[in-house]
């Protein structure tokens, strides 16, 4: 009954694969990032071409999309300022439901309410998500830095 940001994803088939390769290798090869617009190409069924003048943040944007479909990842784009349910962000964070509603509730991350639902921007998930990140990669760095000082093993 919900009309999820992050419904419906599905892994990509070994064709799209291959097309995800050879298109992200062609389009790289090409981007010009000195430029705000490009023009692309674009034949229709009928080998009709039509060329269309996109932004080059699309194509870069575009190029990232392909480079996660050629390792094989399902891909959705999600707007910065999209709402997620409690079950999405946990689902983005790998944690379970109940414990990202205590980090909303101990003021970790924040949130609003849409009527008795608890709601999270994605900029801010994506926000104390690298926290997170970054301060799990110090804490390993600190642990291997450790077992390397003398005598430690």
């Amino acid at each position: 009954m919900t009309n999820s940001i992050l419904d419906s994803l599905s892994l990509p088939a070994q064709e799209e694969i291959e097309a995800a390769v050879r298109g992200q290798r062609e389009l790289a090869a090409y981007l010009s990032t000195k430029t705000e617009t490009q023009k692309i190409s674009i034949q229709d069924a009928d080998n009709n071409t039509h060329q269309i003048e996109l932004p080059t943040s699309s194509l870069t944007l575009l190029m990232s999309i392909l480079g996660e479909l050629a390792a094989g990842n399902a891909v959705q784009v999600v707007p910065v300022h999209a709402e997620l349910t409690t079950q999405e962000a946990a689902n983005i964070l790998n944690v379970s439901r109940p414990h990202m509603v205590k980090l909303l509730e101990d003021g970790k991350l924040p949130f609003h309410k849409t009527g008795r639902h608890r709601r999270v921007l994605f900029a801010d998930l994506m926000k104390y998500k690298d926290q997170r990140d970054n301060e799990s990669s110090r804490a390993m760095q600190e642990l291997a830095d450790h077992s390397q000082e003398p005598g430690f093993y």
